[in-house]
Formats: structure tokens, C-alpha cells, sequence
């Protein structure tokens, strides 16, 4: 397995594009000094592993850019994708020894990483960090239950149409843009592969199921990962959610 390559720490705090929204967003100057000291830069490639599932955990750390995505091995060798890492998510857990699930770089992915105890002990002495942990853990609990609903009971449509809305929002929240009322353009981060392997999908009906809402103009599509979503509300109303307008 190819090692990943530890980055230069040419990212600073102020000019982060995930700072609004990662682990240390409510942490003042002083906060983010301690955070410095114990704070690495880790790149790893498309399709490498970063940790695999049952290994000590040595760090912590926020996705800065790329995807990962959360795996799971059954004893016959069967696996199962169970969630998707996406920039200004959180990798793993402060008090837990060992990794519960293998991740995987899905795309070039750079990391913001911690060392895990200094990290452990400086939650214990800065609540802002240990408040917005919380606060991701429980967004990170609803979107879990959210795709219960999604594999559980949507239609290959709806499955296709919800997991855009989840990239366009997302993409929303890193650029600031707090109201979805006009146009969102987005890159799609995933092979369409990638895509049915998560949705439990057949690659022939991703194809036909994004074909089908860009005739219907529900997406603009340029190329193969370019999207333009003119009306995220038709979006919505495709994914079979509700559309009030906000960002989450």
C-alpha cells in the first residue's frame, strides 16, 4: 500500500475553506494556537486506505478536501459502504482505541489531522471544541437516520436525486451561500461506480436514472461530473423531501 505523504502546513487556520464548519469552528485565536502544536497535514490518493477497520488509532482530523468513504467487512469477505466522508467531516473518535470501520480515500483526499491525545486532553480543557464535536456528532446521527430512509424505501429516482441534493448542499455550506434559491453548480465527487456501490444501485440504472433527470431538466449536466442544479426545490421534490430553502 502506497504510505500517504505528509503535507507542509501551508494551510493556516484564518484561510481554511473548512474552518466555518469543522471541529474547531468556535475556537478563539488562543484555542487555535494550542491546536497548531498538534495539528499535521496527511494526503492520501484515490483508492488508498487511510485506516482500516480494527487498527489503533493514532490521530484525529477533519477532511479538508476529497472524499473518503466508511466501509464494512462481514466475516465472508462481503463489504458494505455505510457512509461517505465529506469535506469539514470529522475521522474518528476521541475515546475509542480502535478504528470501527475501514475508510478509504474515494478521490484525492487531504486531511487535517490532530494527534489523538493531546487532542483527547484538550477537550477536556476547551468546551468550545468538545460543544461543536457534539453538535457534528448529532448532525452526523441524523444524516445516518436519513439514509435509512433513502436505501430503505426510495425509488432508484429518489436514491439518484437525494444523493445530489446531499452533495449540492454541502457544497452550499463550504461556499457560504446560506439560501438555495438560485442556480447551485457543483462537481460530483464520485465515479457513477462509486455512486451505485453506495446507493445498492446497478452502474446501468445510476446511468439512466441521472440521463433521465437531465432530460427532464431537473440537472444540468456538462461532461461527466459537472452539475448545475437550476431549481433545487425540483430537486428536492424529486428526492421525495421536503424543500424549505435552508441549508444544513
Amino acid at each position: 500500500m502506497l504510505k500517504e505523504r505528509e503535507l507542509p502546513p501551508h494551510h493556516d487556520c484564518g484561510s481554511c475553506p473548512i474552518r466555518h464548519r469543522a471541529v474547531c469552528a468556535r475556537c478563539d485565536a488562543d484555542e487555535l494556537d494550542l491546536l497548531e502544536e498538534i495539528k499535521y497535514y496527511r494526503k492520501f490518493e484515490a483508492g488508498q486506505t487511510v485506516i482500516w477497520s480494527g487498527d489503533r488509532m493514532e490521530f484525529v482530523g477533519s477532511v479538508v478536501s476529497g472524499i473518503a468513504s466508511l466501509t464494512q467487512t462481514m466475516e465472508d469477505g462481503r463489504t458494505q459502504m455505510v457512509g461517505l466522508l465529506l469535506p469539514s467531516d470529522f475521522v474518528g473518535r476521541p475515546g475509542r482505541a480502535n478504528a470501527a470501520y475501514d475508510v478509504v480515500a474515494t478521490t484525492d483526499l487531504v486531511m487535517c489531522c490532530f494527534r489523538k491525545s493531546p487532542f483527547e486532553d484538550m477537550m477536556l480543557r476547551t468546551p468550545h471544541i468538545a460543544q461543536r464535536l457534539l453538535e457534528m456528532t448529532l448532525d452526523e446521527l441524523d444524516a445516518a437516520r436519513e439514509w435509512m430512509l433513502v436505501l430503505g424505501r426510495k425509488t432508484a429516482r429518489e436514491k439518484i436525486a437525494s444523493l445530489l441534493s446531499i452533495f449540492a448542499r454541502r457544497n452550499a455550506t463550504l461556499t457560504k451561500q446560506t439560501q438555495l434559491n438560485g442556480p447551485l453548480v457543483f462537481d460530483l465527487p464520485l465515479t457513477r461506480e462509486a455512486m451505485a456501490d453506495y446507493l445498492g444501485l446497478t452502474l446501468e440504472t445510476v446511468s439512466r436514472q441521472i440521463s433521465a433527470l437531465k432530460k427532464d431538466g431537473v440537472i444540468v449536466l456538462e461532461g461527466k461530473r459537472h452539475i448545475t442544479v437550476p431549481d433545487m426545490s425540483r430537486l428536492m421534490e424529486e428526492a421525495g423531501d421536503d424543500a424549505d430553502g435552508g441549508v444544513y
